[in-house]
């Protein structure tokens, strides 16, 4: 719009997000990527404010990452919950 020196003001916007967002995410929810049949579960530790974190990815065999985990002490518990978690909401096997 601000390329074309359209000017509208914040509130036409947020009425605007409010008629078409939910309508705009549907469609981008579909277009996304489907997530492949190989996953991985990726351990990276990295420095936060000079502390060190551990940061859990699942990523599947393109690279696409499905979700992160972040947590302050190295827990394999969690990590494990993350991956089911994945699991049920991909809809894959859970064992």
């Amino acid at each position: 719009m601000a390329a074309r020196d359209i000017v509208i003001s914040y509130e036409t916007f947020r009425e605007w997000s409010l008629r078409f967002g939910r309508t705009y995410a549907r469609i981008l929810k579909k277009a996304a990527a489907k997530p492949g049949g190989k996953w991985f579960l990726d351990e990276v530790f990295v420095r936060i404010r000079g502390k060190l974190h551990d940061l859990w990815r699942a990523v599947d065999q393109h690279g696409n990452v499905l979700d992160i985990v972040i947590q302050s002490r190295r827990n394999e518990k969690a990590a494990k919950r993350l991956f089911r978690k994945l699991l049920k909401a991909k809809g894959g096997r859970d064992g």
